[in-house]
């Protein structure tokens, strides 16, 4: 119990200093850009203002308007295609807020959608990495066996190194994609894939939210479902092979690790030696046993016949005993 507590306690000492340390970065990173970048929209609200002539109650409802018209402009959000994607980033938990249900049996029906789907997605995509690192084992295996390589047994850190190399290349697939279909930069689609796949979805880029994308790219529209999917796959086999093997070792846990020490090695004799004193008092049973059935076939064969003088014969029976008569006077 107390191991387990200092762990503990270890753990959310480190959740916090990564917190503060991250904090402290994007301070520094962004704090500057924001200012610059508010600074510009006050000009350009000014420029508008004296150009167009309009209050700032007009402008408040334009902005209102431009807002909420964002989602629009991909056709319509709420058809079975919107819906459809709407339902993927509820249950993977990706949540890139660009559509969101209006009315209150939709917010109802939301939360328990959510409630039932999310655990049984995370449950999916569990054993689909374990499957995956499965078969990617085996493969290792053949191709090791293929090369004729003395050593076939593909350790961790050849599963991880594949790993690595899976969730690399599955994300620059996708970056090289969306940077073709939504014309952004190769680093902000790298940047999209990676937001996505790891469940953060900041919303700041979000595919098929182009002119009527949903409605009138139906391959584009497949081709964005199934990446997340196969993409989460992927990035769940990397997680659920590092994290569940390297971070979250339970200190409980007996070592099984071949050690030729001395101290290590105190039950074994032990074991031992309860095996040959098992052995012995068996051994000394049996020669217990033994005596006692000479024993009774000494007193058996002792057959004693009265002479005449006072002397007695003995003579041992022929079927179990051998000599001769042996008389005593």
């Amino acid at each position: 119990m107390k191991t387990h507590n200092i762990r503990t306690l270890s753990l959310i000492l480190s959740i916090v200093c990564y917190l503060l340390v991250g904090a402290a970065v994007f301070n520094a990173l962004e704090s500057e850009r924001e200012g610059d970048r508010r600074k510009v929209l006050e000009q350009r609200l000014g420029e508008l203002q004296r150009k167009y002539g309009f209050s700032e109650r007009d402008y408040r409802q334009m902005e209102r308007v431009v807002l909420l018209a964002e989602p629009h402009r991909a056709g319509r959000q709420w058809r079975f295609t919107g819906s459809f994607y709407f339902a993927v980033t509820v249950i993977t938990t990706i949540g890139y807020g660009h559509v969101a249900p209006q009315t209150d049996a939709g917010k109802a029906f939301c939360m328990f959608y959510a409630v039932l789907g999310i655990p049984l997605t995370l449950v999916m995509f569990q054993s689909l990495g374990e499957r995956s690192n499965t078969f990617v084992r085996y493969l290792l295996r053949r191709a090791k066996q293929g090369l004729g390589l003395r050593k076939v047994e593909v350790s961790m850190g050849n599963m991880v190194l594949v790993g690595l190399l899976s969730c690399m290349s599955t994300l620059c697939v996708g970056a090289v994609a969306f940077s073709h279909f939504e014309d952004w930069t190769f680093f902000n689609a790298y940047y999209y894939c990676f937001i996505t796949l790891t469940t953060i979805g900041f919303g700041d880029f979000v595919a098929l939210q182009r002119r009527d994308a949903l409605q009138k790219r139906p391959p584009y529209v497949a081709f964005s479902f199934m990446y997340i999917l196969v993409g989460l796959t992927v990035i769940g086999a990397f997680l659920n092979l590092v994290v569940l093997r390297f971070l979250t070792v339970s200190p409980d846990e007996p070592d099984v690790r071949p050690d030729t020490g001395g101290e290590e090695q105190g039950p074994q004799p032990k074991d031992v030696q309860e095996d040959r004193e098992v052995s012995d008092s068996e051994g000394e049973t049996a020669e217990g046993r033994y005596k006692d059935r000479r024993d009774g076939q000494s007193s058996r064969c002792n057959l004693s016949l009265p002479m005449e003088g006072g002397t007695s014969c003995t003579k041992p029976p022929p079927f179990s005993c051998r000599g001769s008569w042996t008389c005593y006077n």
